[in-house]
């Protein structure tokens, strides 16, 4: 039985519209039953509902200054759809730990750095900004603290000598379209499991033995065995 997912969006919805992508295989364990947005304006609904996905709007400006109540507004949203997994994807809104207790282990987050470096906005600038040789991004289950919960997976780009914030970001943006579709079958799977804080994924299928190396270290010399 595939699990019913939610997607939760503030804008355009690239890592959306790579969910729908994964979702639209039979074979995928995950089945997009809702995206819902605090914005009427996110382009992501247009592209959600051209998809044949159930949209909805709980517009946060309605609620200013009682989150708990923007909070239970969504919450019934997510129980007129059956979900039972929640992706953000650019959701620009802080959830109470009210909310993030009650979703908690079907709450997934994709955030554009190496956590738990560089958490909040503006992840790119500040990668360059300090000099990083690699940067990426982190699909983790969401806990109380911004940006913070155990992390299902990573990926890792090389920051080059002429990388603008925009061309970093671009490079991260497809890894986050490929790894985030991965971690959530994962999620879906009973794959996941955590043990003192941490996830563990069990066959998750990852490359044994693999670095990432930037600047790549020159080549030696290999000493051929005696004839």
């Amino acid at each position: 039985m595939r699990k019913r997912a939610a997607v939760l969006i503030s804008g355009r919805g690239s890592n959306m519209a790579a969910l729908l992508a994964a979702a639209a295989d039979p074979a995928y364990p995950v089945s997009v039953a809702l995206v819902l947005s605090n914005r009427a304006d996110a382009a992501g609904l247009a592209r959600a509902a051209a998809a044949g996905v159930p949209t909805a709007v709980v517009e946060s400006r309605a609620f200013r200054g009682d989150r708990e109540a923007f909070e239970r507004a969504v919450e019934a949203e997510l129980a007129r759809r059956g979900v039972e997994l929640v992706a953000l994807a650019g959701f620009m809104r802080v959830l109470t730990p009210g909310f993030v207790s009650r979703w908690e282990g079907r709450l997934v987050n994709v955030h554009p750095s190496l956590l738990p470096a560089f958490p909040g906005l503006d992840t790119h600038a500040r990668a360059l900004a300090a000099g990083v040789r690699l940067h990426g991004c982190t699909v983790h289950l969401v806990s109380a603290g911004v940006d913070e919960g155990p992390i299902l997976a990573q990926a890792a780009v090389p920051v080059l000598d002429t990388d603008t914030a925009d061309t970093l970001a671009a490079r991260v943006l497809e890894q986050e379209h490929a790894l985030y579709p991965a971690a959530l079958a994962w999620l879906a799977s009973g794959k996941v499991r955590l043990e003192n804080g941490r996830a563990r994924v069990e066959d998750a299928g990852a490359p044994r033995g693999a670095a990432l190396l930037n600047p790549l270290p020159p080549l030696l010399p290999v000493n051929k065995p005696p004839a």
